[in-house]
């Protein structure tokens, strides 16, 4: 899908610090089909972030449109596993990721083989953490490190076996965590939810210091930022 010329960023695509005050290319897999600008203004590659988030075969755009507005308050790149149950230039998905789109790292994997390849590529420690109902721990009671690549499963069938496996491996994984709940009503939480609770309490135990970003970072025109969902 060609970009959208009549789409573009409200955002300022400012020059962030860094090594020669340049931005970095995104690390994204197919550009042109990633909603328009997506890590453009993005100042470091995914493997220099404290956190990772990864979406296996994620089914319903919105969630995923909202988990990278999401990712690109917190700082955290994004990785989404096929198969999706959604072409990534889906209207919905642009929508929930509102004008955020510049801010999030995303990057593309053909199947959880290629992702695991790609993951054990990563320079640095690093380990995959699965997010399910039948992990042994609870994310409060979890201790996370930098390199932690949070892993959820789709929202209709969870992690498939491979992931859970990698996850679970000690070669790869630190281990299987939940989200506590009380399940008599409830089959589980949305996962933007999910992902939500998991990253801020990651983030909190980390001091929050992916989120200690440039003074240069800024908005072109204040008054044509989306106001409506500021509080949402």
């Amino acid at each position: 899908m060609e970009p959208n010329n009549n789409n573009k960023c409200k955002f300022k695509k400012c020059l962030l610090q860094g090594p020669a005050n340049k931005v970095l290319e995104a690390e994204r897999g197919e550009v042109n089909s990633l909603p328009h600008g997506a890590g453009e203004a993005v100042s470091e590659a995914p493997q220099n972030r404290l956190l990772q988030v990864v979406l296996v075969s994620p089914q319903i755009p919105g969630n995923t449109g909202c988990i990278a507005r999401t990712c690109a308050a917190s700082a955290v790149g994004l990785h989404l596993v096929e198969p999706l149950g959604f072409q990534v230039d889906d209207a919905k998905l642009k929508r929930a990721g509102l004008d955020y789109w510049p801010y999030v790292v995303v990057k593309i994997h053909g199947s959880w083989a290629e992702f695991r390849n790609y993951f054990r590529q990563q320079e640095g420690a690093k380990r995959l953490l699965a997010f399910t109902k039948r992990g042994t721990v609870t994310h409060s009671e979890f201790s996370y490190r930098r390199g932690d690549w949070l892993v959820f499963g789709s929202e209709t069938s969870g992690l498939p076996p491979e992931a859970l496996f990698d996850c679970q491996n000690e070669n790869l994984g630190g281990g299987a965590i939940r989200i506590p709940m009380i399940e008599t009503y409830v089959r589980c939480l949305n996962l933007s939810v999910s992902v939500g609770i998991a990253l801020y309490e990651a983030s909190r135990q980390l001091n929050y210091e992916q989120l200690q970003l440039p003074s240069e970072t800024c908005i072109d025109n204040p008054e044509s930022f989306i106001t409506e969902d500021i509080f949402a």
